[in-house]
């Protein structure tokens, strides 16, 4: 696939290095950090490409809206934020760089699993407010616990390596990874209806799909252990939230650290009944928020970019694109 591509809208604040490989291989950028939906419809018709993170929302208006436009880049992982249908009718490519935030990801997926297992937010919360609730926090030990890592990608994996080092035993679901790949990072292959009853921890790493909707919902959470913690750094949308409040309140969930929200940022009153919840911790979509993840996704994305253009270029391969159909 090659593309003429000679300027890009590059948006949501993607690392300044994506603008300076663009800009260096003679793709003119313009940079906007924060653009509203409007702004957007009146900028996109002058562009060829359009770098997005997962503010905004690459909607069929907005591809219709794109008279030039050949190819839409997600600087991290998925396109759940793109209209993926319309793209391909439209003869849009869309790419994106899944493994440029896997480590931050990752990373915070870990601090999350071991702030539920020692209450550290609410006792620090106490501490700071004058309290001494040293018995009220009395925790669990990670070593001996049951880890299942629903989604076992780039991030999944990651995580089993990481928590499998504090003696967690880890179990996972995956359709498209062998039992035998799962060996290699300290996994045991499982079917769903084999995991719930066994997890003393789920964590969730997989797309967003409309297989995946609502992944995590009263019905799985029965079929849980009493008090199972689960972790979601992965998409807003896989966890029934009215039912993880429900499944909160009576017990059956005995924590859960949330970074990622089905509406962001939040104003739906049960999500924030959700994250004021006692059990609950709640992050602002940190997942990629690190200096050394906006570097890697700004530059994986351009050096992708720059590829379509020039094939070859540089040793990135494409992570994703989307069926193109010639208009």
């Amino acid at each position: 696939m090659v593309l003429d591509i000679k300027s890009a809208l590059v948006v949501d604040g993607v690392g300044a290095n994506c603008t300076e490989i663009l800009n260096s291989h003679g793709i003119n950028v313009v940079n906007q950090a924060k653009i509203s939906k409007d702004e957007l419809l009146q900028q996109i018709p002058k562009f060829d490409a359009l770098v997005v993170r997962s503010a905004s929302q690459v909607t069929k208006e907005v591809l219709e809206a794109g008279k030039n436009l050949k190819v839409v880049g997600r600087a991290g992982a998925g396109v759940d934020n793109i209209d993926v249908v319309t793209a391909g009718q439209r003869g849009i490519a869309v790419i994106n760089a899944p493994g440029a935030n896997a480590l931050s990801a990752c990373e915070l997926t870990c601090s999350l699993i071991l702030n539920l297992s020692r209450h550290v937010v609410p006792a620090a919360a106490a501490l700071r407010a004058g309290r001494w609730d040293r018995a009220l926090y009395t925790g669990t030990e990670l070593n001996g616990k049951t880890l299942a890592i629903l989604g076992l990608g780039r991030v999944g994996r990651e995580v089993a390596i990481r928590m499998h080092a504090f003696g967690m035993k880890i179990i996972g679901y995956d359709p498209f990874v062998t039992a035998e790949q799962c060996n290699s990072f300290h996994a045991t292959k499982m079917e769903l209806e084999q995991i719930w009853p066994l997890a003393d921890y789920i964590t969730l790493h997989t797309p967003l799909i409309e297989s995946t909707r609502n992944f995590i919902n009263a019905n799985v959470m029965k079929q849980c252990k009493k008090g199972v913690k689960i972790v979601n750094v992965g998409r807003g949308g896989l966890i029934q939230e009215k039912d993880l409040l429900d499944a909160l309140n009576s017990g059956q969930v005995g924590g859960a650290a949330l970074d990622v929200f089905e509406q962001e940022p939040p104003t739906d009153p049960v999500t924030l009944e959700v994250i004021q919840h006692k059990a609950v911790i709640a992050t602002p979509h940190l997942g990629a928020s690190t200096k050394e993840a906006q570097v890697r996704v700004g530059q994986e994305i351009a050096e992708q970019f720059v590829n379509l253009v020039k094939p070859g270029t540089y040793n990135t391969p494409l992570a994703e694109v989307t069926r193109v159909i010639n208009k």
